[in-house]
């Protein structure tokens, strides 16, 4: 009984050496597999558009006439967008004069004169109401001496306003 229990013992523990050398190296080819996978894969994303800015006068004009001096047209800008939007210039035209009720004659957009009317503002407005701020155009009555102009009393002067 003695001789055949060292036989079984090596035999034994041969086979355990083999299983987990078999272990071991299985662990290391897995181990070396990770490392040098390779793949390929793709993904996606979408980029926002500008939102719409309204130019919004604040200043306020009245008693344009023959002779007053000019008078400054500012404001700020309303952004609708869900973040900001850059702005680098106003413009300011006039878009249509309303002459009073019950006047007769001619009063048009000639009548009007404005001064720098592209105004430099190079600014990122906010999302929001009463954001950022321009300035620096001015608003005059064009005083002409070779015609009369008295259907422009009391006529109402809409100013158009771009931006870009």
């Amino acid at each position: 009984m003695s001789s055949t229990a060292p036989t079984r013992r090596t035999h034994r523990t041969k086979l355990i050496a083999i299983v987990t050398a078999a272990f071991v190296l299985a662990g290391g080819g897995a181990a070396f597999a990770y490392w040098t996978t390779m793949g390929t894969g793709s993904g996606s994303a979408t980029t926002g558009t500008s939102g719409t800015v309204t130019v919004v006068q604040t200043s306020t004009v009245s008693n344009l006439r023959p002779g007053a001096a000019a008078q400054p047209l500012s404001g700020t800008f309303t952004n609708n967008s869900g973040g900001s939007q850059y702005v680098r210039t106003v413009t300011a035209s006039i878009g249509s004069v309303t002459v009073a009720q019950g006047v007769t004659g001619s009063c048009t957009a000639a009548d009007y004169t404005i001064a720098n009317a592209t105004m430099t503002v190079n600014q990122n407005v906010a999302a929001g109401s009463s954001q950022g701020s321009w300035s620096g155009a001015t608003i005059a009555f064009a005083n002409d001496n070779a015609r009369n102009q008295d259907a422009c009393q009391g006529a109402t002067v809409s100013i158009s306003y771009t931006s870009n």
